[in-house]
């Protein structure tokens, strides 16, 4: 997910990403414990993706 793309979110847009993030992130760490995971940066990737989305979460206003 771009910057861009996750400025354009609702804030209950963002909550869902976050959630589906968070479970992706589950799942990798699994699948690098069990020798499974293909493609390790993704981890990673995932990482930045729920700190940009925390972040846009935070500086959105209550709506």
């Amino acid at each position: 997910m771009k910057k861009k793309d996750a400025k354009k979110l609702t804030k209950e847009q963002a909550l869902k990403d976050l959630d589906k993030f968070k479970k992706d992130l589950f799942n990798f760490r699994f699948q690098k414990v069990n020798g499974q995971l293909t493609n390790p940066s993704k981890i990673n990737e995932t990482k930045k993706n729920i700190a940009r989305l925390k972040t846009i979460i935070d500086r959105k206003p209550n709506a």
